[in-house]
């Protein structure tokens, strides 16, 4: 991988760990939407996948 893919990667997990803290924070202030944990693991997947489709399409 290049210096510039990666850094690509390493910005995409940063904004996604960033909207994983807004996905649980906005549960746990709103209790009615779901449990905090549920909501900051599917963001968590999302990202996984993000990542993943990134890494793939650099090689």
């Amino acid at each position: 991988m290049s210096a510039l893919a990666l850094l690509v990667v390493m910005l995409l997990v940063l904004v996604g760990l960033l909207i994983v803290g807004a996905l649980a924070y906005a549960a746990y202030r709103r209790p009615v939407l779901t449990q905090p944990l549920t909501v900051a693991l599917a963001g968590a997947a999302v990202l996984v996948a993000m990542v993943t489709a990134a890494v793939g399409a650099g090689r």
